[in-house]
């Protein structure tokens, strides 16, 4: 089966489909990542629930947490270059079906080896569906609308915090957890028949075997792009996961209190997505470097200056700025890393930031419970430091002098 070109591509696509029906087809896609991110982390808010329906500890119960992100690092590249000849809205649904099915076997699980089997399953969606759907927005909309449609299908990372979560733990509390996984499978169903109608045949621009992967992995660039997403999501997802326990044990928040906060924060991260999404085209060290800079100061002041409510507040307000950039921003990254090949450098970025995602939380817990919560902001922020040093020192590397433009 012959592959054709980016271009050939994007005009055989964009030119027949009204702007409408483009940006339409950019939504659905999001709804679509909206879905997998609210599954993926909706077992936090029922993790208590879930654990007493089946007599185990809390630790065994997180095990529904950790599981899909090393699952989806592994999916990302295995099930994408297996399915290299396919439709890419073919997957998509496929995908979308598969994830629906998961939260139906999770709802109606007679035990708990069939929940972490729904979790399997929704690690394959995430490496899947991510690594073929993050970078679809050049073949949606025109290319000046490119940077804005990847913030829209972005967002959803921080709108599955925001309104994903808090809901599925609201109906969970008021109708059992059982409930909130079969309206998210029912709600994904929904999303299935959104991408049929409106998402256009995507054939594949280009195979993606392995050894294309490969290849890119030989890249300066792509192992740069590696090293800052690594740096910076171990960074984040080494605090943020315990967040909660710092608000409890250093702010003293009360329950409802913290609720606010991470809603706050939430909303915060949309807004940062966008921002990000405006600029990572044009100024793309500066987005990635700005942003973890910004996790590097908040999660450094924080054992001071979250003693105070105030000040807690207004730091994980600005933490969730800085957050809602990264994931557009690293996949910009990757995607200017290998403008050839931009569904492997999905791949490559879906990976890395599941794995990462994983290896933190797991890193962040053992410091957690050997040290404190405080000395877990004090790490991630030292490691996000490393990351903006990073940025820095490559592109004085590059651009030696003071009269330097900002380069992508």
């Amino acid at each position: 089966m012959p592959i054709t070109t980016t271009a050939s591509v994007n005009s055989q696509f964009l030119s027949p489909r009204s702007p409408l029906m483009g940006w339409l087809a950019v939504v659905s896609v999001m709804l679509g990542i909206f879905a997998i991110v609210t599954t993926e982390i909706l077992p936090i808010g029922l993790l208590t629930s879930i654990g007493s329906s089946f007599t185990i500890s809390d630790g065994m119960a997180g095990l529904m947490m950790t599981m899909p992100g090393f699952l989806a690092a592994i999916a990302a590249p295995l099930v994408t270059a297996a399915t290299a000849r396919f439709d890419r809205r073919v997957m998509l649904c496929v995908f979308m079906l598969l994830l629906a099915l998961a939260n139906f076997l999770a709802a109606a699980a007679s035990n708990y080896w069939l929940v972490l089997t729904s979790r399997i399953m929704v690690g394959i969606t995430i490496g899947g569906f991510w690594s073929i759907g993050a970078g679809l927005a050049e073949r949606l909309v025109p290319p000046a609308s490119v940077g804005r449609a990847t913030a829209v299908i972005f967002s959803a990372v921080p709108l599955g915090s925001v309104l994903g979560v808090p809901t599925g733990t609201l109906i969970g509390d008021l109708a059992g957890w059982r409930t909130a996984f079969t309206v998210m499978g029912t709600l994904t169903v929904g999303v299935l028949v959104m991408l049929l109608l409106l998402v256009p045949p995507l054939p594949p621009v280009q195979a993606t075997r392995l050894g294309v992967l490969s290849g890119m992995l030989r890249s300066v660039k792509t192992r740069f792009a590696l090293l800052l997403t690594f740096l910076v999501v171990l960074a984040h997802f080494g605090t943020y996961t315990y967040v909660t326990p710092f608000l409890e044990q250093v702010t003293h928040a009360s329950g409802g209190l913290i609720t606010t906060f991470l809603l706050l924060y939430g909303a915060a991260g949309i807004l940062g997505n966008f921002l990000g999404g405006a600029w990572v085209a044009r100024y793309p060290r500066t987005v990635f470097g700005l942003a973890a800079g910004l996790i590097a100061t908040v999660t450094l002041l924080l054992p001071a200056l979250g003693c105070w409510e105030v000040g807690a507040v207004i730091l994980l307000i600005v933490w969730g700025i800085a957050y809602g950039a990264v994931p557009v921003a690293s996949q910009t990254w990757f995607s200017k890393a290998a403008p050839h090949a931009p569904e492997a450098a999905t791949v490559l970025f879906t990976a890395s930031f599941q794995a990462t995602f994983s290896i933190g939380a797991l890193v962040g817990g053992v410091i957690l419970d050997r040290t404190s919560p405080s000395a877990v902001m004090l790490l991630g922020g030292c490691t996000a430091a490393l990351m903006v040093l990073a940025v820095g020192a490559r592109f004085a590397e590059r651009f030696p002098g003071p009269d330097r433009k900002e380069q992508s």
